[in-house]
C-alpha cells in the first residue's frame, strides 16, 4: 500500500504531488529546492552549496516523519543548473550522507523551479 508523507516544517507541495510516498520499506521524498524555513515563496539565500544543505535538511525532515535518517537512504538524483556547482555540491553531499554513500545520478537541466541552482530527490529503505 501507497501512503502519503507531509510533515512539519516541510514546504507544502506545490503541484499535484506528496512531500513523500511510502511503498511497503521504501521511502520516495519528492524532488526539493532549498525553500526558505520561514518563508516558502522564496529560497534561501546562497549559492549551491548552501541550496544543498537546506535541501538536505528538508529530506531529512520527510525521511523523520516514518522514522528513517539518511543512512536509509539508497539513491538520490541530484538536478544542477550548472554542472560547475558540482564540487561544491559534492563538498556538501559527502558530508552529510554517511557511507556508505548512496546510489546517485546527476543531471544538468536548462532550469529549476523558482530559479534554483540545485534540486533533489531520493529513495530510502526501511
Amino acid at each position: 500500500m501507497k501512503y502519503a508523507i507531509n510533515g512539519l516544517g516541510i514546504p507544502e507541495a506545490h503541484g499535484p504531488y506528496s512531500q513523500g510516498t511510502t511503498a511497503g520499506r521504501l521511502v520516495f521524498a519528492s524532488g526539493q529546492i532549498a525553500y526558505d524555513p520561514n518563508d516558502s515563496t522564496k529560497l534561501v539565500d546562497g549559492d549551491a552549496a548552501v541550496q544543498t544543505e537546506r535541501i538536505i535538511d528538508l529530506i531529512e525532515l520527510i525521511l523523520g516523519e516514518v522514522d528513517c535518517t539518511l543512512s536509509d537512504v539508497a539513491q538520490t538524483t541530484l538536478y544542477l543548473s550548472d554542472m560547475a556547482d558540482l564540487p561544491s555540491v559534492n563538498e556538501v553531499y559527502s558530508r552529510r550522507f554517511p557511507l556508505p554513500a548512496p546510489a546517485r545520478a546527476v543531471v544538468a537541466v536548462s532550469g529549476l523551479p523558482m530559479g534554483a541552482l540545485v534540486e533533489m530527490d531520493c529513495v530510502a529503505c526501511r
